[in-house]
């Protein structure tokens, strides 16, 4: 299973880094007299209503859709974990003045936030990967914060503290690695929520101009052709879904193989 699993993720990862090398056409060239048609030898998942071939767009659309998700993983995986970090294991006043600034954050509605923050402001998906990395990162501090105060207590950090290492050597070199399991599990599960909101976002025309080749705004501009070439719309809807699951079970295996290898 976690090769399959690894394998559609490769998949997805050379589609998202060369995918327009790799398209059989060129994803904005239109063919109005072909129209939208069906899968055929020349088009293996049909056209859209301007003539694109499917194929060629889903391909070149993997970047957008799989790039910025791992950008904004990557941002909330440091901060989470870096805040964290520092929470559990510093206590008193920094972690009391962290964790309201967590409830608070966490209290606020996430996606209705973004949609304000990228709709109002623009500029494309750079300003919705930070809004995501900064809404994302609370509640993963505060599963990184939990596990560190308990690993904190524990005799081998104790003895570090006792020999005399630095809090920060102590947290990073001694404290993350019995955090790996989680974290890895954390990060996936972020690049999960990224994938699926900001192909929500491109859903609602937000963050992308229109005709840009991106899974989410695929299914909101083809969902008109149902009737006549389904798979403009199927196939980018089905790569969400199983890129998502991938790295939903992957992380799973993830955390039980970091977990059983991990420092007691």
């Amino acid at each position: 299973m976690r090769v399959i699993l690894v394998a559609v993720l490769g998949l997805a990862a050379v589609a998202a880094l060369a995918g327009a090398w790799l398209a059989p056409y060129d994803p904005s060239a239109q063919d109005l007299v072909l129209g939208a048609a069906g899968p055929s030898a020349a088009h293996w998942l049909g056209t859209d209503d301007l003539g694109r071939d499917v194929l060629s767009r889903v391909l070149a659309g993997a970047g957008s859709a799989l790039m910025w998700p791992v950008l904004v993983t990557c941002c909330t995986t440091v901060l989470s974990t870096t805040l964290g970090l520092l929470a559990g294991y510093r206590r008193g006043w920094v972690d009391a003045v962290m964790m309201r600034t967590v409830d608070l954050a966490i209290a606020l509605p996430g996606l209705l936030v973004l949609i304000v923050v990228v709709g109002v402001i623009g500029g494309g998906y750079g300003w919705a990967v930070l809004a995501m990395a900064v809404l994302f990162t609370p509640g993963d501090v505060r599963v990184i914060r939990s596990l560190t105060l308990a690993q904190r207590e524990l005799a081998y950090a104790e003895a570090a503290r006792t020999l005399g290492l630095r809090p920060s050597r102590i947290m990073f070199r001694h404290l993350l690695p019995n955090l790996a399991p989680t974290v890895v599990a954390n990060a996936l599960l972020s690049f999960v929520a990224a994938l699926v909101a900001l192909a929500g976002l491109s859903f609602l025309g937000i963050g992308l101009p229109a005709g840009t080749p991106d899974w989410g705004l695929m299914i909101e501009e083809n969902r008109g052709l149902l009737d006549l070439n389904p798979w403009a719309s199927i196939a980018p809807a089905a790569l969400i879904t199983v890129v998502a699951c991938a790295a939903t079970l992957l992380g799973d295996h993830a955390f039980e193989s970091l977990s059983k290898g991990g420092r007691r």
